[in-house]
């Protein structure tokens, strides 16, 4: 399952699992945020939205607030020496889709907790046998 949201003035085409950079939102890392403008929900019946889904949510988790690069913007003009020189650095959140939400359900409080990994098994050396040597 998919759904296409609207957040920051920009769209963006997620699913569970996905991690995303996002315009700056509130909230703490650990935080749950949602995101009310769904545009599309798909899956095997996709549902298209007039211009949102009615009653559809997208809940993620807040990872981390953090800034961009620094951008420099510099105006030189060739007469009287004229120069400008400004930095920017955009703030932004790294957000974690949790769950895609239809027919009005709510997202849970917290997140889910995240499967843990397993290690893969060490792999056993084939040991050499004892008369192959001769």
């Amino acid at each position: 399952m998919f759904a296409v949201i609207k957040t920051g003035g920009k769209q963006y085409r997620v699913a569970p699992e996905d991690v995303l950079k996002i315009e700056k939102v509130a909230g703490n890392p650990g935080d749950v945020v949602e995101f009310g403008e769904v545009l599309v929900v798909g899956g095997d019946t996709p549902l298209l939205g007039t211009p949102t889904v009615a009653g559809a949510t997208v809940a993620g988790e807040v990872l981390d607030q953090a800034r961009g690069p620094k951008v420099i913007a510099f105006k030189k003009r060739r007469r009287k020496n004229s120069r400008r020189k400004r930095g920017h650095r955009q703030e932004y959140t790294l957000v974690r889709i949790t769950e895609i939400l239809t027919e009005g359900k709510k997202a849970s409080a917290t997140p889910p907790p995240r499967p843990k990994r397993e290690k893969p098994a060490p792999k056993a050396e084939a040991a050499p046998e004892a008369g192959a040597d001769a």
